[in-house]
């Protein structure tokens, strides 16, 4: 007898990496905060009705995050903004939908395209 209705899923599975429970959770922690460090994340945020907002995290430290958010709303018509997290550091935040306009500066600017992660509906 087979049930296969029980079985974990595991919502990181289409990343391509192996998360293989760790002995130790502090490991684990470092490990998923390094692979996380090494992406750079587009995502899009519903707001209220049609309105929506696109966020990027996860960039290097070599990029000045204040001429790179000012480069954004003059390419691409829209306005932004700086907020600082506790948990992911400086976050830029663009209005609208900007999602493949940003990867694409984003690959023109020299960030390799497997790194740049594009999450949203």
């Amino acid at each position: 007898m087979n049930i296969q209705n029980l079985s974990s899923y595991d919502p990181f599975a289409d990343t391509g990496e192996d998360h293989v429970a760790a002995v130790d959770a502090d490991s684990d922690e470092k490990k998923q905060a390094k692979t996380q460090e090494r992406y750079v994340h587009i995502r899009i945020q519903q707001r209220n009705g049609r309105k929506t907002l696109t966020t990027l995290q996860g960039l290097p430290k070599g990029y000045d995050l204040k001429k790179l958010l000012k480069a954004f709303k003059k390419e691409f018509a829209c306005n932004g903004t700086l907020v600082d997290d506790e948990e992911l550091g400086q976050v830029i935040q663009l209005q609208g939908d900007q999602r493949q306009k940003v990867s694409s500066f984003l690959i023109e600017d020299g960030i390799p395209k497997q790194d740049v992660k594009v999450h949203g509906f």
